[in-house]
């Protein structure tokens, strides 16, 4: 079984790096990365295609490709989404190899069993941890608009423009924060000679946050009105975020007291086990 499953995974290999060492050659990169992409992503990335997977998924497939761009930025090319799948599943058949190889060497069919269980776990435990990593992005965009909205309407109501604003803001914030460093990007672009609507768009777009897409177009269509218009306009901005920014730790507060039920009961399980079974046998 092993034998087998060794040699499917060297001729997908070797198919692989036949038909598409000049297309990816362009797109390799080094370390760590490059070893996954040679063992996992072209291998299984040319058995999937083959199999017509990623036709029958396309929507899922573009559905990982949005949120591959989401945490990667907008070059990730067409083909992410799908070498990523490929590199999941081949970690998932990878460790179904070792498993028959451990269980032919043992004679223990139990290790083939688990290698099934690992070989459906470990891309779903992947596909689990990237929803959890934009939805993490996601809810750092949204905690930090208020404050920016904030800052920006002590600046602009002190007399300065919109854009000076902004670039006190991207100064202030930090450049590993998600909605600063999308901030950083849109601003630098317009340094470089790009118009300001179009960046700030680009902006919302990459944030990827219905409260981002609704601030930039609130920017965008009072901006150059400034004055007065434009403070309240933030203004109640602001305060809708707030509300929503409270709404959001409220909501984890309460997910965190549920999660905190389940060692509780536990424990109260334990100790009702440590208080009675003295007592059981010393009646038996």
């Amino acid at each position: 079984m092993a034998l087998i499953l060794v040699a499917v995974w060297l001729s997908a290999g070797v198919s692989a790096g036949l038909e598409r060492i000049k297309q990816t050659a362009g797109e390799m990169v080094t370390g760590a990365a490059a070893a996954e992409d040679l063992l996992f992503s072209m291998p299984f990335l040319f058995l999937l295609e083959r199999a017509n997977v990623f036709a029958a998924a396309s929507g899922f497939t573009a559905s990982i490709q949005a949120k591959l761009a989401l945490l990667h930025g907008e070059e990730m090319d067409a083909a992410a989404g799908k070498r990523w799948l490929a590199g999941a599943a081949g970690s998932g058949y990878a460790a179904l190899t070792v498993m028959a190889a451990l269980g032919s060497a043992t004679d223990e069919p139990a290790l083939l069993t688990m290698g099934l269980v690992l070989a459906v776990l470990l891309p779903a435990a992947r596909v689990r941890a990237l929803y959890r990593k934009v939805e993490e992005r996601r809810r750092r965009i949204v905690q930090a608009l208020p404050d920016l909205l904030g800052t920006l309407m002590l600046l602009v109501g002190a007399g300065e423009t919109v854009q000076q604003a902004l670039f006190r803001c991207m100064a202030n914030g930090s450049p590993d924060h998600p909605l600063y460093g999308e901030l950083r990007r849109a601003l630098h672009s317009v340094r470089n000679g790009e118009p300001f609507g179009h960046a700030m768009e680009g902006f919302g777009r990459r944030c990827g946050v219905r409260e981002a897409a609704v601030f930039t177009a609130v920017l965008l269509l009072n901006c150059r009105k400034g004055g007065d218009s434009f403070v309240l306009a933030l203004r109640e901005l602001s305060f809708t975020l707030w509300e929503k920014r409270k709404a959001v730790a409220r909501m984890r507060g309460e997910e965190a007291s549920s999660k905190l039920a389940f060692p509780l009961v536990g424990i109260f399980m334990l100790l009702m086990v440590l208080v009675g079974a003295p007592a059981l046998l010393s009646v038996s």
